[in-house]
């Protein structure tokens, strides 16, 4: 079966990439370093020849608001119009947990854009909605650091190993599309705040995490469950303090998230 991952060199793309090469898998993991190019429709072509399923992990490069929109748009369409012709059977979209809870947010508006693009498509599809992953913890403690302290609501969220993320993305794309929604999260919810803590004292990082009700998450007013998945969300097997104790002392720097 040939899969074409595109982002696939990215924190999840790669994840993905190995993991279905290791059940013995044909993949592309297409990105403008392979010359793939969704924005531009460069090599799409090429890589979606004989392709049964394709998995967009990418992310913008930008988060202001025009440029955002203007990337998921555009890559969302020119990778369904080559899919489309290309007779893809399935397309596999990476979005958020909570997506259309957010949406004073350009980013998630982008999101949103991009999921009903999707539906509307004649592709086959599947749009899976993940929680944050923890590899950008200390991304959320980095927005929100005002001198030396990190302020954050004590709002409960449920994030995730990003090596769970390529697991259960392997297991959506080997099997039929569902033409709707399927949400993944982590095994246990934390409060945004207790979580940054535990993270920033594992690292030994001297800032104060300071809970504030005013406080927001990338900018985003939250209230108590707007980031948790529903009941029937799918979780993943890693727990946060087993993947702290192997986590690299200076983790990815951006998202709400990247993949």
């Amino acid at each position: 079966m040939k899969i074409v991952v595109v982002g696939g060199t990215g924190l999840i793309g790669s994840r993905l990439v190995q993991r279905l090469r290791d059940q013995g898998q044909e993949v592309v993991a297409a990105s403008p370093k392979s010359g793939v190019n969704s924005i531009t429709g460069e090599g799409l072509a090429s890589a979606l020849q004989g392709a049964s399923a394709v998995v967009d992990v990418t992310n913008s490069p930008s988060w202001e608001d025009a440029a955002v929109l203007h990337f998921f748009e555009t890559s969302t369409r020119n990778l369904l119009d080559a899919e489309a012709r290309a007779g893809v059977k399935h397309h596999v979209a990476l979005s958020v947990v909570g997506t259309d809870r957010l949406l004073e947010s350009g980013f998630f508006r982008a999101k949103m854009a991009q999921e009903k693009l999707i539906q509307a498509s004649p592709v086959p599809w599947t749009i899976v909605r993940a929680t944050q992953f923890f590899e950008f913890v200390k991304s959320i403690a980095d927005f929100s650091t005002q001198s030396n302290q990190v302020r954050l609501p004590s709002a409960l969220f449920q994030p995730m190993a990003a090596d769970d993320v390529a697991a259960a993305l392997v297991k959506i794309v080997m099997s039929p599309p569902v033409k709707g929604m399927v949400e993944i999260g982590g095994p246990e919810p934390f409060h945004l705040d207790e979580l940054a803590r535990r993270e920033l004292a594992a690292l030994r990082d001297p800032r104060e995490v300071i809970s504030d009700p005013r406080a927001s998450y990338f900018g985003i007013a939250v209230s108590e469950r707007t980031l948790l998945p529903g009941k029937s969300a799918r979780l993943g097997d890693t727990h946060f303090d087993a993947w702290l104790r192997h986590a690299p002392k200076q983790p990815p720097k951006k998202d709400l998230h990247a993949a």
